[in-house]
């Protein structure tokens, strides 16, 4: 099946597509599941994606211009250098509109975004730009943040439970309340330049 046949999908199942490169205008998905789909640089131009599910797919560079989402779920999925700054989100967020499970998010960009209670679970998310983000109430757990910018980043009762490799300056982010793993939060220490002796 081809998506450029008609403009909008109601709880459609798509499986194996090859849609690398692809540009996507204006299309309308309510309730569908991509399963196993390549969209490695693909073009979402002003797409709107309401309660779908992406399992086991490659959106790898692909460009949300001006694209809609709302209750996403990404499985198992691979979501490299995404620019997120580019989507259509709303004015006023209740819950996060996206959320990552056993994905990868490596060299993406949420730099500034408003999403309270984001989900990123059990992925891997290297070099991802969190500065200026209100991540209030976000669940990080069990994901390894190996080189992630945060910058004057609300983390207020953020879940950082299991997880690895973050450094995050405690005087320039907010992490009241925040959970974070005994062993693991001793590199909450680093911006305090001390030194910690047996």
């Amino acid at each position: 099946m081809k998506l450029n046949e008609k403009n909008e999908y109601w709880s459609e199942k798509f499986k194996s597509l090859n849609l690398s490169g692809v540009k996507l205008c204006s299309k309308e998905f309510d309730g569908c599941t991509f399963e196993k789909c390549d969209f490695n640089e693909a073009v979402f131009e002003r797409c709107n994606f309401v309660d779908c599910e992406f399992i086991g797919c490659n959106l790898s560079n692909v460009k949300m211009d001006y694209s809609k989402f709302a209750d996403v779920c990404f499985f198992e999925s691979k979501l490299i250098g995404i620019n997120w700054t580019k989507v259509s989100w709303p004015r006023l967020l209740f819950n996060s509109p996206v959320k990552f499970y056993k994905s990868i998010l490596n060299d993406s960009s949420f730099y500034g975004l408003a999403l309270q209670d984001l989900v990123i679970d059990e992925c891997k998310a290297h070099n991802v730009d969190f500065r200026e983000c209100d991540l209030s109430n976000a669940n990080l757990t069990y994901s390894d943040l190996s080189g992630c910018y945060f910058g004057n980043t609300n983390l207020s009762s953020a879940d950082f439970s299991e997880a690895t490799n973050y450094d995050i300056d405690i005087h320039q982010n907010i992490i009241k309340k925040a959970k974070f793993s005994r062993f693991e939060a001793i590199r909450l220490l680093d911006s305090l330049e001390i030194e910690l002796v047996d």
